[in-house]
Formats: structure tokens, C-alpha cells, sequence
């Protein structure tokens, strides 16, 4: 029956989509060298819509002066230069934006009825992609020249902004005069920053914070830190954080995160991810007790205590005793000594008592999250290699998907 329906559409459709000739007072249209293009006759292409192959036959007119022939008819129907409908090209993008293109064609043949290829798929999805990515760099734009939107005033008790990176596979000529992770070994991946902002009302009973229902978007690119910054300054503003009563930022140790903390949002709060923190002191106690598992677990209990009251001071004096204890391993005592340094540099945004006192959040699980459920279940699926303007559209796309705005873009650009 549903095959039945859908031919019966199309055969409808192919009848709406036969266009008369033009009246005498429209065989002339402008053309963009200047002068006029002229009616010449009708003529058809075949189009895939959501009920299957139709056929579009429309008037095309041609100019004497530059030789360019133009179909109104398939601007006003988007169909220009293209094989399928908007709509068979929205089901393209939020296939390729889920699954490799190569898979998207069997959902696409049996929960639509469309037999598609996979580079149709592609095409489909990054081109939505990378209009979705221009859009954003138009707002960014915007926000570099202080031309900010007006958001309407709100009442946000507490908003986040975390951040992070994610490693993702590239194709070679993408990696061109990059160290890899690897000394001697060429980069295989780029890394996407990746930044979400979310929004906390309250407390459960134990007085865990509770991140508000619905309320987490995503941004995330391939490129520099210096730009990432606006970008996720664009979605911090677009979200009211000029409202917020609290602002947080919450991130691991790494220095681009509260460089950027720093420049685009000042006088927030910085928090350090304590899991994260937990783990520089597990490097220490690997580096300590590289063959006795029972030694490295009694060495860190105490470390572990100190660094969850927030006794940052006491535990960095301790550990640079521990590097001055193994002076004579010149590269055991360098490594402690830097991880002390980390632990200095960021006292101030470890006070893990304090923050949880009044209710923060002191975890980045939420970004840790993201990283695999937007970039990562996608991007880094087994053999999968992308240019960087490729990976750049897949994640606008799925950013956009992600934050609920997909169905508002498609129809903004329906509008447009």
C-alpha cells in the first residue's frame, strides 16, 4: 500500500510540476551579465522527491550575450543543479549525520522506500552541514564586532561552559608538517575542540547538583584555539549568559581552555574537572610504584585525601619533597616536579570543598560525554579518515542536531 501511495504521489506531483510556457509578458528575464535572457522551450529532468522519481518540466531561457540558460523554476523549487527534492536531501543529512553514507542507504531503501547512493548521502550532508557551519561563522562574526543578539532577560541561578578536545582521524595531506603524538611518526589525527554550555536550577536531596533537563548545546570545530573562543562565546551569549547569577567554566588543566576562560569570560568561576586532577596524581604514583599495584593505591590515598579537601598548598609542597627524594633520577624527579607545578598553577580552581558547599558542579563528565556522543560515535568509527572540511560540516550538522535547532534551520532556510 505504501508503494501504491507513493506512486500515485509521484504520478500527482509530475502533473503539479509540468509548467506552461511562459505568457507573452514573461519570456524576458534579467540575467546576470546584464542583459536578457529569452525563452527558448521546455524542458524536463527527472527529480527524487520523498514519493519517489518525478518528472519537472519548466521553461528555459537563454542569453544571446554570454550564452548562460537559466531555470527559474528550479531556484524557486531548490533544485538547482541538484537530483533531489529539499525534503529527500533533509532525510540524507540526518542519515550521513548518524551513520557512515555507505550505511545510510539501506534505511534510506527501507524506512522511506528511496533508493539512494552513498555519495548522494554525502553530498547531501555535508552540503547542509557546511551551510549550517556558515550560518555559525555569520553569528561569530557578528559577536568578533560586539554586533551581539538581544537576548530577552532570563532567570539562569547557575550556567556552565566546559570545554575540551577530541582527537580526530584525518587524511594525510590534512597532517602536511605536523609532529604526531608518536616521536618520529607523522600525525594521523586533528583535534576538534569541542564546548558545551548547559544550566543548573538546584540540588538533589544528597545536594548533588542537578543540570537542568534539556538544557546542554554543543559547539565544536576543527580548528584554533583563538577561534573556538568565539565560537563558544557566540553560543554562551545566545544562551543569556549576561543573566546568569553564577557563571562557571569547567574544563581540565589545559592551558587553551582558561586562556579562553580568561579573554571571553572574565570574572566567571574556574574549576578544575577533579576526576581529571585525580588522574595527574595516578601518573605520580605510576611513575612511584611502576610494578606494585598495592604500594600505588597506599601512596595515593593520602594525595587523593588532600587533593578532595582542597589542600592544594600542603599537597604540592609534598609533592616537590618527593621530586627533591629522587633527585638522582633526573627524569622521575622532572615529571613529579612538573605535575607539582600543574597543581600550583591551578590551586585557586581546586578548591573542591568550597564549590561543592554551594552546589557546583566539580565533575566535566557532561563535555567528557560529548566528546564521544557528538564527535566520537560518528567521526572515529573504525577506518574512517575525513579532510577537515568534511569532519567541520558532520559536526556542525550534528551540533546543530544535538541543541534542537535542525528542524528550526531547515525551516528559516525554506523561508530564505
Amino acid at each position: 500500500m505504501r508503494s501504491a501511495l507513493h506512486q500515485a504521489g509521484a504520478s500527482a506531483l509530475t502533473q503539479l510540476l509540468r509548467y506552461d510556457p511562459p505568457d507573452a509578458d514573461h519570456r524576458t528575464i534579467p540575467c546576470a551579465c546584464g542583459h536578457s535572457a529569452h525563452y527558448k522551450e521546455l524542458r524536463s529532468k527527472t527529480v527524487l522527491t520523498v514519493v519517489g522519481p518525478v518528472e519537472l518540466r519548466r521553461p528555459y531561457y537563454l542569453c544571446a550575450d554570454c550564452s548562460k540558460g537559466q531555470y527559474p523554476a528550479d531556484a524557486e523549487l531548490d533544485v538547482t543543479g541538484l537530483e533531489s527534492s529539499p525534503g529527500v536531501r533533509r532525510m540524507e543529512a540526518v542519515v550521513g549525520s548518524e551513520m557512515p553514507f555507505a550505511a545510510g542507504c539501506e534505511p534510506m531503501k527501507l524506512l522511506a522506500g528511496l533508493d539512494v547512493t552513498a555519495k548522494a548521502i554525502e553530498r547531501a550532508a555535508e552540503a547542509i552541514g557546511a551551510e549550517i557551519a556558515q550560518r555559525d561563522e555569520q553569528e561569530i562574526s557578528r559577536a568578533k564586532q560586539l554586533v551581539l543578539p538581544v537576548v530577552s532577560k532570563q532567570n539562569i541561578p547557575k550556567m556552565y561552559v566546559l570545554m575540551d578536545g577530541v582527537q580526530v582521524p584525518v587524511v594525510a595531506s590534512e597532517t602536511e608538517g605536523r609532529t604526531g603524538r608518536i616521536e618520529g611518526q607523522r600525525a594521523r589525527t586533528r583535534e576538534c575542540k569541542l564546548g558545551c554550555v548547559f544550566t543548573q536550577t538546584g540540588v538533589d536531596k544528597e545536594g548533588w547538583p542537578i543540570r537542568d533537563p534539556d538544557s546542554t548545546t554543543y559547539v565544536g570545530a576543527i580548528e584554533t584555539a583563538e577561534q573556538f573562543g568565539f565560537r563558544m562565546y557566540s553560543e554562551a551569549w545566545r544562551r543569556g549568559w549576561e543573566w546568569a547569577t553564577i557563571k562557571v567554566v569547567l574544563g581540565d588543566g589545559a592551558i587553551w581552555i582558561w586562556n579562553l576562560a580568561d579573554q571571553h569570560f572574565p570574572g566567571a568561576i574556574q574549576i578544575v574537572d577533579l576526576y581529571h586532577a585525580r588522574q595527574h596524581l595516578w601518573k605520580i604514583a605510576a611513575l612511584l610504584h611502576p610494578q606494585d599495584p598495592a604500594a600505588k593505591k597506599l601512596w595515593m590515598t593520602p594525595m587523593k585525601d588532600l587533593l578532595d579537601d582542597g589542600d592544594i598548598e600542603p599537597l604540592v609542597t609534598r609533592l616537590r619533597e618527593i621530586a627533591a627524594a629522587h633527585a638522582d633520577a633526573a627524569g622521575l624527579a622532572e615529571e613529579v616536579l612538573k605535575e607539582a607545578e600543574y597543581f600550583a598553577t591551578n590551586a585557586s580552581r581546586m578548591r573542591y570543598p568550597e564549590f561543592r558547599k554551594k552546589g557546583f558542579f566539580v565533575g566535566s563528565g557532561v563535555i567528557e560525554a560529548g566528546c564521544k556522543s557528538v564527535i566520537g560515535s560518528r567521526l572515529k568509527r573504525s577506518g574512517m579518515f575525513w579532510t577537515v572540511r568534511g569532519a567541520n560540516a558532520i559536526i556542525a550538522l550534528r551540533c546543530c542536531r544535538f541543541n534542537g535547532r535542525f528542524e528550526d534551520f531547515w525551516e528559516q532556510d525554506r523561508v530564505a
